[in-house]
């Protein structure tokens, strides 16, 4: 039985209501999402733990326990241990440019089913690592897993959503990162304490755990109408799923409009040379400069390396991954909020008022580590909770904002013909500068000391401008109709021309 919010046709929107089979399969989609967040989380909790940097990383054990002449800013700084957690990163960016493949020939379905498959795999060689060559491998496996479930889920729940709640569900994979990372931080936590020293095989190996639920749940879930009608000319079960999700039989408008879409993108044979024409550029420079945007917010910062941090300002192991358990609460607790109110708000208003929560908080961080922490000791217990409290404001303004929003606003803007290519090329460069910033964050902090929190807030400020002056809000509009919002944009009409001028988006 369909319940929840019908959608009327007017205003540019089709018929339908938000059914239990929509929200029961981008539930179990979205578990993909846990798989990244786990592993962000993860990798940053056993890099602070003493038996694992022992076994693996001993050079930066011995640094970190007996060298007192170092500086607090460079104790961590290892090319190895950075390899360790962007590894995955290089992995996945090469693995998603293949998975676009997959994708567009064999469905969104395929693709999500082989990142966990992968995932799994990756978790159990971690877990069972002996040295550092299978720590390395199982994280390219991990990789190989985010890859695919990155390129594919994105985009199956912006096609399964209703246009007017689009928001929320695609918000959903945010949500779903931000409760692997949480759960990471809590498993980091309770195993830290195992006396053995075995605390962080756990750790690693639990990643199972969501792998296995998107590898089992991937089998039961359907394909996306715009999948079915992209890989075939029998229309007969896009429109009888199209009837299922949407809860109702007259779906004729929206049927209608992917059929279009799709005889478009049966026209375009090389979609990544298609992508670089005049009337896409709008969309290629968003898949581009959002992901890079997103990953110099210098969220990897906490989200990587939060527990190293909380250590650089003098917490001790424990305090320091309970530390981290903090701030993915409210960073999973700020997501949830985004999904409720992005569709009534908008991504602009979002995107504003979280760049401007993050510039601020970004400055007073950097300004307090400026003033009381030096190359040596540590700060004040009192000094110590302001930075918490300052991070977690931090992370707060990045839950609404550009996080979720980073994976959103790719996802639903792409036309059918270009919308594989271009979550792809979002992915790979989400991907590769998030390796960037896990390759070099460590050797950033020991050099630029308290000064990498201005160099991210200065980027901050400029991706805030960027988002008011170029990106058009997107809320409530269609996803087969979405070209209608650069024609009417103030700067991107000049570069794509009025070629839709029959078409014109209704006020919701």
């Amino acid at each position: 039985m369909a319940v929840g919010l019908a959608i009327s046709s007017a205003g540019g929107q089709y018929n339908g209501r938000m059914t239990p089979f929509v929200l029961l399969s981008c539930m179990v989609a979205a578990t993909g999402g846990v798989i990244f967040g786990y592993d962000i989380g993860i990798s940053g909790g056993v890099t602070s733990m003493e038996p694992f940097l022992k076994k693996f990383f001993p050079e930066v054990y011995t640094r970190m326990k007996s060298d007192k002449k170092i500086s607090n800013y460079c104790k961590f700084d290892s090319e190895l241990l950075t390899s360790f957690t962007s590894s995955l990163y290089i992995a996945g960016l090469l693995a998603s440019l293949f998975a676009s493949l997959v994708t567009r020939a064999y469905g969104r379905k395929p693709s999500i089913l082989a990142g966990g498959a992968a995932f799994l795999a990756g978790s159990a060689l971690n877990g069972a690592a002996l040295n550092i060559y299978m720590l390395i491998l199982g994280r390219i496996l991990l990789g190989v897993g985010v890859g695919f479930a990155n390129q594919a889920v994105p985009l199956y729940l912006s096609e399964m959503a209703p246009a007017k709640h689009r928001g929320a569900i695609n918000n959903g994979f945010q949500f779903s990162v931000g409760i692997g990372a949480l759960s990471a931080n809590l498993i980091n936590y309770g195993t830290e304490k195992i006396k053995a020293g075995w605390g962080w095989r756990i750790s690693l190996a639990m990643a199972a755990v969501p792998a296995s639920m998107l590898t089992l749940g991937a089998f039961f879930l359907p394909e996306t109408p715009n999948s079915l009608i992209q890989r075939s000319t029998d229309h007969r079960r896009a429109k009888q799923m199209l009837q299922r999700i949407r809860g109702v039989d007259d779906v004729e408008a929206e049927l209608d409009d992917l059929i279009k879409a799709n005889n478009v993108s049966k026209t375009i044979k090389h979609p990544f040379k298609k992508i670089l024409e005049r009337k896409y550029r709008p969309q290629l420079v968003m898949a581009i400069a959002i992901p890079f945007f997103q990953q110099v917010t210098g969220i990897n910062v906490i989200a990587f390396y939060a527990p190293i941090l909380f250590r650089t300002i003098g917490l001790g192991e424990s305090a320091s991954l309970l530390s981290a358990v903090m701030t993915g609460v409210v960073g999973t607790i700020s997501t949830f909020i985004s999904m409720l109110i992005v569709d009534k708000f908008g991504r602009r208003a979002l995107f504003m008022v979280g760049g401007i929560q993050m510039l601020v908080s970004q400055i007073m961080i950097g300004g307090v580590m400026a003033a009381q922490l030096g190359d040596h000791g540590g700060v004040s217990k009192g000094y110590a909770y302001l930075v918490l409290v300052l991070i977690c404001i931090y992370v707060a303004g990045f839950g609404w904002s550009w996080g979720p929003l980073g994976w959103l606003v790719p996802s639903e803007i792409f036309p059918l013909e270009i919308r594989s290519a271009g979550q792809s090329i979002n992915v790979v460069v989400n991907f590769l500068f998030t390796f960037i910033v896990a390759q070099t964050f460590l050797a950033m902090l020991c050099h630029f000391k308290s000064g990498i929190f201005f160099f991210f807030g200065g980027w901050v400020s400029v991706m805030t401008v960027f988002v008011y002056l170029f990106l058009p809000e997107t809320k409530n509009v269609p996803i087969e109709k979405m070209e209608m919002v650069w024609v009417e944009h103030w700067f991107w009409r000049r570069i794509v021309g009025d070629f839709s001028k029959d078409a014109k988006i209704e006020a919701p």
